[in-house]
């Protein structure tokens, strides 16, 4: 029988979702190939095979090969100095809100507060140091003029600077909030970004405590947004419910006085279908 500490049962671990793999069953090459995937970004549309190098660590002939072989693959185009992402790689976002439960589940619930309330709401779930749109609320012919720091689905947004991020973010445990802290430095966005992490810890654990969280300009100026908790049948939070506004739209009174309530309720009705 083979030693626990024999090389085909040495374990690995995801250093940002803690998840543990054999090592024999770790497929480097598939690894790489989606670390180059990765290098694209809201702020990163384009990549040279020398940004891909950087990027990654690969070598520069490793990086080459992948993106050679994921143009071949059709999930990349390549106008003959730059690679981008081409259509295909939609197929997944794709499957993910068809097949998913909780954007299905969320989608009249949202549709219903923005035809109440004439503002935009949206599900948010946490991924690394982001906060990731995964549903929103259809847009009212009021809100089609003002639509804050990009709100479509798949929308990626810095965890510590929205409030979704940071309700999601609160109900880690210390130990899992200090770990992100030491992976995720917090980056100063605008001048009300928190950037000091023991005055961050102590807002997170009000957070938790209030159950909701208020955030005002930490992300973009003129922007401010409401977030709570979805908390499934067992009780773990899966997913921030979040209204986002422009601050000359609303005040912070009428989010938490008016808008509050309409998303506590809604979501307690998430818990009955999550």
């Amino acid at each position: 029988m083979a030693t626990s500490d024999s090389s085909r049962d040495q374990m690995i671990q995801n250093p940002e979702n803690k998840k543990m793999i054999r090592h024999e069953d770790f497929i480097a090459g598939v690894s790489k190939g989606l670390a180059i995937l990765d290098c694209f970004a809201n702020d990163r549309h384009r990549l040279n095979v020398s940004m891909a190098a950087e990027k990654t660590g690969l070598t520069r002939a490793a990086a080459r090969r992948h993106l050679l072989t994921l143009e071949y693959l059709g999930y990349l185009d390549f106008d003959g100095h730059f690679y981008s992402l081409s259509p295909k790689v939609l197929k997944f976002s794709g499957a993910y809100l068809s097949g998913a439960q909780l954007p299905k589940i969320a989608q009249p619930l949202l549709n219903l507060l923005t035809q109440q309330t004439s503002l935009i709401y949206s599900v948010m779930v946490l991924d690394g140091f982001e906060a990731i749109t995964i549903a929103r609320s259809a847009a009212h012919q009021q809100t089609d003029r003002v639509n804050p720091y990009g709100l479509h689905l798949g929308n990626r947004l810095p965890a510590h600077a929205t409030s979704a991020g940071k309700v999601l973010l609160s109900y880690l445990s210390p130990e899992s909030q200090q770990e992100w802290l030491d992976q995720y430095p917090l980056k100063s966005l605008t001048k009300y970004t928190y950037t000091d992490n023991q005055a961050f810890l102590a807002l997170l654990k009000q957070i938790r405590a209030d159950e909701f969280c208020y955030s005002a300009e930490e992300h973009e100026l003129g922007v401010h947004a409401l977030a709570v908790p979805i908390y499934n049948h067992r009780a773990d939070v899966v997913a921030a419910l979040n209204i986002v506004s422009p601050t000359g739209r609303t005040s912070k009174e009428y989010l938490q006085q008016h808008i509050l309530p309409l998303l506590q309720q809604t979501a307690r009705e998430f818990r009955q279908f999550v």
